[in-house]
């Protein structure tokens, strides 16, 4: 079959140099089907974060069809199709097959010239489809589990390496959902993870009596947490946003902290989901706006190098869809003298899906008013790619843990550069979060990412500490730290 065929592969990564046994799938291969059956993929609904893959390949390489299709036992079955209809048909002969058991790229420029029938990609579109590129999918193992595919009504000439570079990889973003996904499978309904890497939770400060489990698990309550607002015993944390190539600060994320008398400092995800559930985190969150607001101004005052500065503040779901966000928000920025620009609100996209009929009039009423908008987190929840598509976002937040692997392999490497691509197209500013090696900072760099945070640079400091920082105008945290941090804020 492979004989017959005009086909074009690129240098394998050492992601994908695999032994020949282990791309070889025949349709008895237990390890394939297991994968497939413990993710969820087959005779499942579409999802939203694969209906976006689909799209970009399709515009990525002005294709007219687009598909990630799955290969079980006798099928070939499409967890997301472009501008097609079948979701499932036989495996055998099929370009999803050869793709499974060889491991290999595969690209016919035209299907009448290759003395090949038209419907071997898919059957509805036999008497059309002229031009078919396919790359596989793998899991984080490195099984082949399928393949991203795309074909055209017009047979090409020629395929640019920069094209089928752009195929594998979001190829191998269609791979870390998958590995995203197992992750969830695994936590069950655990927590969103932390805005910031393992902060840490201080121990009893007296030998009082401890919850009962029952207790501890509602806890904290309405009243515990408006008797803590009312004895003003939140508190706020800053961490910096710099410019990665000389330190210099650019913004600063406002993250909540418990100053508990008991307990000691806890991080928001020791009590903000339980405020969630029992509606405090309206007045706390508003609290958080208002005093993260009045904070910069007090900076801004007598520092005129202060004057691009932005602190960003996540808003929750409940804040989100609360009538009247936007007015709320003008009303903050008059009462405290700031413009638009120094505020900027971050969001996850769990935030976003509760009500996306009504999602984009809120993002325009705020973008309206200057304010930056941030997709925080990405990649780790559901539908990423749709959700930038259709949504005015100003900065994109790429997750921790994409960071954190990029020196992991190639394979991580390109889901970043996939992902700073992405957002250079849509015209969006890029900070990286967790950046905790020097390592991680360069490649950044060199991959043309010109924001991040992380320890690398600095830690999540109090009002007192932040404020050092800021005054001076020559400031620079990552670089010869020693030098440029006070003694009070390094150590």
């Amino acid at each position: 079959m492979a004989d017959a065929m005009s086909r074009q592969r690129l240098t394998p990564t050492a992601d994908s140099a695999l032994r020949s046994e282990e791309h070889a799938a025949c349709s008895a291969d237990p390890t394939r089907m297991y994968v497939l059956q413990a993710l969820q993929i087959l005779d499942t609904e579409p999802e939203d974060r694969f209906d976006a893959i689909t799209r970009m390949a399709a515009a990525q390489l002005q294709a007219d069809v687009a598909s990630i299709d799955f290969v079980d036992a006798t099928r070939v079955w499409s967890k997301s199709v472009w501008n097609a209809r079948p979701r499932e048909f036989p495996r055998t002969e099929s370009f999803a097959e050869w793709i499974v058991e060889t491991g290999q790229m595969l690209v016919v420029r035209d299907m009448q010239a290759a003395g090949r029938q038209r419907g071997l990609y898919r059957p509805d579109m036999v008497a059309r489809v002229r031009f078919f590129a396919g790359v596989p999918i793998r899991c984080s193992n490195g099984t082949v589990l399928g393949a991203l595919c795309v074909a055209g009504y017009e047979p090409r000439a020629q395929m640019q390496p920069e094209e089928l570079l752009a195929l594998e990889n979001l190829a191998s973003l269609v791979t870390d959902q998958l590995e995203l996904r197992h992750l969830r499978q695994r936590q069950g309904s655990a927590a969103e993870p932390n805005r910031v890497a393992q902060p840490e939770r201080a121990a009893e400060t007296d030998s009082g009596p401890v919850e009962s489990p029952a207790e501890e698990a509602a806890w904290p309550t309405v009243e515990e947490l408006e008797y803590a607002l009312e004895r003003d015993q939140f508190v706020l944390h800053y961490q910096p946003e710099v410019e990665i190539a000389t330190g210099r600060i650019v913004g600063l994320e406002a993250l909540i902290r418990w100053r508990h008398p008991r307990r000691g400092m806890l991080a928001p995800q020791s009590f903000i989901p339980q405020a969630e559930d029992n509606g405090m985190i309206l007045p706390i969150g508003d609290w958080g706006l208002a005093h993260a607001c009045r904070q910069l101004q007090a900076w801004k005052r007598d520092r005129p190098w202060l004057e691009p500065l932005r602190v960003c503040v996540n808003l929750s779901a409940r804040q989100f869809t609360r009538t009247g966000l936007a007015d709320q928000i003008q009303s903050l920025l008059m009462t405290t003298g700031l413009r638009g620009h120094h505020l900027g609100l971050e969001m996850t996209e769990s935030t976003l899906i509760p009500s996306i009929s009504s999602t984009l009039g809120v993002l325009n009423s705020l973008q309206r008013l200057g304010v930056s908008l941030h997709m925080d987190d990405f990649g780790t929840g559901y539908s990423s790619l749709s959700h930038l598509h259709r949504f005015p976002f100003d900065v994109l937040k790429v997750d921790r843990s994409f960071v954190k692997r990029m020196t992991m392999g190639a394979q991580p490497l390109q889901i970043v550069k996939t992902i700073l691509e992405l957002a250079r197209v849509l015209g969006m500013d890029v900070v990286a979060e967790g950046i905790e090696t020097e390592e991680q900072r360069a490649m950044l760099e060199k991959l043309g990412c010109r924001y991040g945070q992380g320890y690398l640079f600095a830690k999540p400091l109090d009002a007192d500490a932040m404020g050092i920082l800021l005054a001076s105008p020559e400031t620079r945290i990552g670089f010869g730290r020693e030098a440029a941090v006070p003694r009070e804020v390094a150590s």
